[in-house]
Parts: structure tokens; C-alpha cells; sequence
């Protein structure tokens, strides 16, 4: 008796006939007969034998003797020509075609029509093509903090260092349990009503979750308020998402505090919700608890979902305190955002959260599509959040730094006067954030084009920053700068600029 089991003799018999398990099933298919791809599988790794007339069949494929496949008696080849010719395997043959002169050209998709992210934009290209042949930028354009110096707190390192053998399987999909508890704490010290852990949701940044939001909330046609100027990712996703964003116009007159009046006239039937981005990018307003209760009024006079950005409450300065909306609108479905990349330097991270609040009872069906999604992406860096928990409760370095004396501090303190000592040149002092808004007499130097400006800043004295076009901002009459470089350097590209203006004009 062959010591061979059924397994071997069926995997023999497959190699010499150069078949795989899935050529087995489709000749099965085309005589009209059945067989299984786990059930294949199992009978190839041993699992089970086959039944005789499954097994008749499988030696009738393999034109080998069903007697010797079943128990390895008789001869293998025995019945290969008797084999039907209809069942014998031949391989397709190989197409032979003539190289296409062309190939058919790829286009990115009609949903990225009205998209854009300047932050990264064709002038973030541009200075990239420019160091790739060996100049030197300086990159004013984004809020990146560890370029610049700031190092996340040591104690944040520690724990991550030591957590990382327990970080390597996938978490809940909301999270893990001491992220989203240490969330929902803070979230209780921000006053948010109606807060539960079922109700906190982890993701790779803020970014991640905002997207996942607009895809599940909006369905073509519904249209959200977004702040003008934005933080673009919210117009892009929520354009990518189907929905219509329409734009509120925030006031510089009123330091950049919404326009509750453009507020309430661009509500329509088809609103579903508002966003605040407060402190805000990129202006830097923290809005007073007066504003945030008259959105709310609006918000709950229309039925309205309430989603607030508040990634930056933590960098408020000069005594401005940070309220979020949420505590004001208990009886209001809202989502509010915040985590780590700016507080705690770790942008590089991508750990932030998201927490419903209010009525919940309203948005149990939005909740259901945010869990969907939220399993679909399995979970979030789970090395980041095992960190939440030590940098929410833990010392907040982040006060030293936005304190009189800080860096952060001083530097917005020096640009700010900076800027305005340009002719031509006016900006609102930020109150929090790392960010500056500043307004160009568009007159004084025949600024029509935002992009051109920015363009020519970059090839004349090699500074990057980002046009006020790219925050969905209206007029060509703004830019944003970002005051995270040490003051050397930002002395340096201060006096670049009004050297700059100094005799600049758009042809």
C-alpha cells in the first residue's frame, strides 16, 4: 500500500498535467458540472477526502485512473487516453498583437473639476522643481512645525517608544479604548453635552476624519456654509463627497469673526449644515462665545448639523479664551474636531479625533454611515493614539511656547508688525494658531492674479507662501504666512519681502 495520501496523489496529478485548483473548477463548469474553490482547496492541503463520485470526476479532469487517485492501487495513466478530448487541458495561447501606436491617454477624474489645494498647489510644484536644481526656499506655505525646530514633548516619545510592541494589530475601528476615553474627558473639561465613548472616533489627522464626514452626510445637491476664507480641505472634500459648499464670508473689518447677516442669507432648503473653523485658518480668529451663540441660533432656527475645526484651542494667546460651539448647542447634532499635530508638534503623527455630541437621536443614520466608513479603513495609526492618553493628561508644552516670552509668541508679535510697517501691506493680529492673513492694495501694486504673485515671490527672493485663492477667499487681495520659522530667519524673509513690494508690479 502507497504511504502517499489522496492529497499528494491529487497535487501529483495537477502538476504533471501543469493545472491549477482554479483550471479544475472552470473544466468542471464547462462539462456542466460543480466543484467549490474551498472545497478544492481543502482537498488538496488534506483536509478531506472526496466523496467517490467527486473523486470519479476529479480523475476524469486529470485524465488520471479514479482507482489510483482514490487509494493509490492500479496505475496513474491508466485512463489518460481514455481521457474525452473535450476535458483535456490546453493552455490558451499567448494573443499576438501588434503594438498599439498609441495608447489611449488616462485623465484624472471630472469630480477633481472643482477641487483644489493650494496649500500643496502648482506653486508648492514650482518650489519644488526649484530645489530640485539646488536653490534653497523657504517654506512659508504650511504649518509644519518640526522643520522649524519644535520637537514633540520627550514624555509623548518615551511612551510611544515603549507602547510599540502592543501597536502592531489593528484597533477597534473607533479606536482605542484609552485614546478615546482620554478624549472624552477632555471633551467633558470642554463642556460638550451628551458625550459618550460611542460617540469618539480616532483618525489619521483631522483630515481623514473631515473627508469621512462629507461622504457620509452629503448627497448631490445638499449644500454646506463653509467659512471663506476655509481651510480648503473642507470645500474639497465636501465638493468630492457630491454636496454643494457655499461659502460665508468671514469680516476682516470685525477681526475675521463670521458674517452672521451673509451667514443667514446663504441658507437655503437645500443646507444641511454649517462648518466653523475656529481658531481659524487661516486668519488665526478665535471667535467670542457672543458670535458662536448667534451660529447656533441661526443653526438651530434651520435645523442645521453643526461641524466645528478646532484643532488649534489649545494656541490661543493673549488671554483669548477658547469656547467651543458644541457646549452652547445641546439640542443640536454637532461633530467637533481637534488632536495632537499642532498642540504637540507631532503633525507628522496624523492623530486626531472627532466627537458627536448634542442630539444624537437626529443623526443616528449619518452615525450608522460613519461606522461603515470608519470599518472600511479597518482603524487609524494605532502607535499614535497609544499616546493620546499621556499627552492629553500630561504636561502641555505647548503653553510655553504661546505665552509672552514663547516662540510662537514672539514671532507672530514680530510679524505682525512686520507686515504692517510694508507699504501697501495691512494684517489682523492672529489671536491663536500659527498662521497671518495679510491684505495687499491690490491697486498700489496691479495684483490681478493671486497665483502670478505668489509665482513671482518664489522665483524673485525664493519664499513660498500660499495665495488667499487657495482658501477659497474671493478676491486676489490676500496671502497667508507661516510664522513657525526662528526669528533670524523670519527678520531675513521679512526684509525679503518689503524689498520685494518695494518696487513690484503685475504686468
Amino acid at each position: 500500500m502507497s504511504r502517499e495520501t489522496f492529497a499528494d496523489r491529487l497535487r501529483t496529478a495537477m502538476s504533471e498535467r501543469s493545472l491549477k485548483q482554479a483550471d479544475l473548477i472552470r473544466l468542471a463548469s464547462e462539462r456542466g458540472d460543480k466543484l467549490g474553490k474551498s472545497q478544492v482547496s481543502q482537498y488538496a492541503s488534506g483536509k478531506v477526502e472526496p466523496r467517490a463520485d467527486t473523486c470519479a470526476l476529479l480523475a476524469d479532469l486529470l485524465g488520471v485512473d479514479a482507482s489510483w487517485l482514490a487509494t493509490g492501487e492500479g496505475a496513474p495513466g491508466a485512463a489518460r487516453a481514455a481521457a474525452r478530448p473535450e476535458t483535456a487541458f490546453q493552455p490558451a495561447p499567448i494573443p499576438t498583437t501588434k503594438r498599439s501606436a498609441s495608447m489611449r491617454e488616462f485623465k484624472k477624474s471630472s469630480k477633481l473639476e472643482n477641487v483644489l489645494y493650494d496649500v500643496r498647489g502648482p506653486v508648492a510644484d514650482e518650489a519644488a522643481r526649484m530645489e530640485d536644481e539646488g536653490l534653497r526656499i523657504l517654506k512659508l506655505n504650511i504649518g509644519n512645525p518640526a522643520p522649524f525646530g519644535f520637537r514633540t514633548p520627550d514624555e509623548v516619545v518615551h511612551d510611544m517608544r515603549q507602547q510599540l510592541p502592543d501597536c502592531e494589530g489593528y484597533s477597534d475601528s473607533r479606536g482605542l479604548f484609552s485614546a478615546r476615553k482620554a478624549i472624552m474627558q477632555y471633551a467633558q473639561l470642554k463642556h460638550l453635552p451628551n458625550v459618550s465613548m460611542d460617540g469618539i472616533y480616532t483618525g489619521n489627522g483631522v483630515s481623514e476624519l473631515i473627508q469621512l464626514c462629507m461622504n457620509a452626510l452629503l448627497d448631490t445637491g445638499d449644500e454646506i456654509l463653509i467659512p471663506s476664507p476655509d481651510y480648503p480641505l473642507w470645500t474639497a472634500c465636501a465638493t468630492l463627497a457630491g454636496g454643494t459648499p457655499v461659502h460665508y464670508l468671514c469680516d476682516e473689518q470685525a477681526e475675521w469673526n463670521p458674517d452672521l447677516q451673509d451667514i443667514e442669507s446663504k441658507v437655503t432648503s437645500n443646507t444641511k449644515a454649517i462648518v466653523i473653523i475656529n481658531p481659524n485658518n487661516p486668519t488665526g480668529a478665535v471667535y467670542p462665545r457672543e458670535v458662536l451663540e448667534q451660529i447656533v441660533e441661526i443653526a438651530r432656527r434651520h435645523q442645521l448639523m453643526i461641524f466645528s475645526d478646532e484643532i488649534y484651542d489649545r494656541l490661543c494667546m493673549d488671554g483669548h479664551e477658547h469656547v467651543s460651539i458644541a457646549a452652547l448647542a445641546p439640542d443640536l447634532p454637532c461633530v467637533t474636531f481637534s488632536g495632537l499635530s499642532k498642540s504637540h508638534m507631532i503633525a507628522g503623527y496624523r492623530i486626531g479625533w472627532m466627537v458627536l455630541s448634542g442630539n444624537r437621536r437626529c443623526m443616528r443614520d449619518f452615525v450608522y454611515g460613519i461606522n461603515m466608513l470608519s470599518n472600511m479603513r479597518l482603524c487609524s495609526n494605532v502607535p499614535a493614539q497609544s499616546v493620546v492618553q499621556t499627552a492629553l493628561g500630561g504636561y502641555q508644552s505647548v503653553e510655553r511656547y504661546v505665552e509672552p516670552g514663547g516662540r510662537v509668541y514672539e514671532q507672530r508679535n514680530f510679524v505682525y508688525e512686520a507686515l504692517n510697517a510694508i507699504d501697501g501691506i495691512t494684517a489682523v493680529k492672529p489671536k491663536a494658531a500659527f498662521y497671518i492673513f495679510p491684505k495687499i492694495d491690490v491697486k498700489k501694486f496691479n495684483i490681478t492674479d493671486d497665483e502670478q504673485f505668489a509665482l513671482d515671490l518664489l522665483h524673485e527672493k525664493r519664499i513660498l507662501i500660499t495665495r488667499g485663492g487657495g482658501f477659497n477667499w474671493p478676491e486676489p487681495d490676500h496671502f497667508r504666512i507661516v510664522y513657525l520659522p526662528r526669528m533670524e530667519v523670519l527678520r531675513e524673509a521679512m526684509g525679503d519681502l518689503a524689498d520685494f513690494f518695494a518696487h513690484y508690479r503685475q504686468d
